[in-house]
């Protein structure tokens, strides 16, 4: 399915950011293992979270679905799923929920689409060991499938911490369900915003979490159900705010929190240093713009999905931009900084390829660019189409973590066609 986007300018309204992937996650799954009933308020619908929902469900949790997800949770005591678990494309789900099946008895096996199996899994795998769980690929690649063999009791293990935080978080849910764990991480932490997230999702469903030196602790635990609502979401909130950045106008987003744990919060001050006002209130974002936006310098190191955004702002702007502290982007739905240097490339964007990034001199020009499957890109590459008017193919992939992205764009003033 083609996405056709038309130059589009003075953007203008008011829009609702959509609940958080990350949290919405995190939200459902810790619900599962908790004691009692809760109701996750304002979920994300997604491809993506309905993987985390149905994969709780392979393990004998009830989840009644409606304006709200009430989760009947099963203090942790999970049943051995009768199938295979399919993920789709859901990386943060086989993440998490390769601790998790550590908790369940016998074997479990979860796999997901031709995009999945590609995703490294070795270190949570070997990192699990210590931990009483028998968890190895199915190919001995360190790849999806994943068999997981029950018996988690705790301990203490380390596990690096540049390839994927969601390695850790997934340590950290299934801790409290055992003997007690310490986590040490090794080398560099990327993405540590993540696992904030999920020590703040932790510490709402009554489970505490010790840091300290490089250092996480969980001591045994009980996790109680209780009524949670997903706050908005920065990663998808930035496709809207880089709109009005990059086509100009004034455009009101709702649902964001001053306060959130969210590291992609960072793109407000991304698109500020390139020349939009932002103006924040505690629960919501004004943005602000002529269109005229400057190159800048950026570590995206704790924000690698702000990779596409912030390229494809770059494209668009005065100057020269740099995007480091990204390597860990390789690694997500695609490679994400060659796809996103060969699609720019394709509009006529000048390009240098990073080992942790790109450079890019501003310039983009319309066209038709691929998505590769990759929801970000699908999304990200409709900015320059409200400049220069593009076509993006497969871009139905959008519906992963934003179903109803075409709609909230176009309810700002954006021009755009799926067919």
């Amino acid at each position: 399915m083609d996405l056709t986007v038309e130059k589009s300018g003075n953007l203008e309204g008011a829009v609702k950011a959509p609940p958080s992937k990350s949290y919405t996650h995190r939200a459902v799954i810790i619900a599962a293992l908790a004691e009692g009933v809760s109701e996750i308020r304002d979920p994300l619908i997604a491809e993506d979270t309905l993987s985390s929902l149905n994969a709780c469900r392979a393990f004998g949790v009830r989840v009644d679905e409606g304006d709200a997800w009430t989760v009947h949770g099963s203090g942790g005591e999970l049943e051995t799923p009768d199938d295979v678990i399919y993920l789709g494309n859901s990386g943060t789900t086989l993440r998490l929920m390769t601790s998790v099946a550590g908790l369940a008895e016998n074997y479990t096996v979860l796999t997901g689409d031709e995009s999945l199996r590609t995703r490294p899994m070795q270190p949570l795998l070997d990192a699990l060991r210590p931990l009483g769980v028998e968890a190895l690929s199915s190919r001995m690649n360190g790849l999806p499938p994943i068999i997981v063999r029950g018996g988690l009791r705790g301990g203490s293990t380390s596990i690096r911490g540049d390839v994927s935080s969601q390695f850790i978080s997934s340590i950290l849910i299934a801790a409290p369900l055992t003997e007690g764990v310490e986590v040490m991480v090794e080398g560099d932490f990327i993405s540590r915003p993540y696992v904030d997230m999920t020590v703040d999702v932790m510490e709402r469903f009554s489970v505490p979490v010790d840091y300290s030196e490089g250092t996480f602790r969980v001591e045994p635990a009980v996790y109680r159900g209780l009524d949670y609502t997903v706050e908005g979401d920065y990663s998808s909130a930035s496709y809207l705010a880089g709109a009005v950045a990059a086509a100009g106008g004034d455009v009101l987003i709702e649902n964001l929190f001053r306060d959130s744990r969210q590291g992609d919060r960072i793109i407000l001050d991304i698109i500020s240093d390139m020349g939009a006002e932002v103006r924040r209130g505690e629960d919501h974002v004004r943005i602000a713009s002529t269109g005229e936006l400057s190159g800048v310098s950026v570590n995206l190191h704790d924000a690698p999905d702000l990779l596409p955004t912030v390229a494809v702002l770059g494209a668009l702007a005065t100057g020269r931009t740099e995007i480091g502290g990204v390597e860990h982007a390789r690694y997500k739905e695609t490679d994400r900084i060659s796809t996103c240097a060969a699609e720019l490339r394709r509009l006529g964007v000048d390009v240098t390829e990073l080992p942790d990034g790109m450079i890019i001199e501003g310039g983009a020009s319309g066209g038709t660019v691929w998505s590769h499957g990759d929801h970000r890109l699908a999304m990200a590459f409709t900015l320059i189409g409200l400049r220069e008017g593009i076509t993006i193919r497969d871009a139905e992939v959008f519906s992963v973590s934003f179903p109803d992205f075409p709609e909230r764009m176009m309810q700002i003033g954006c021009r755009m066609n799926l067919s």
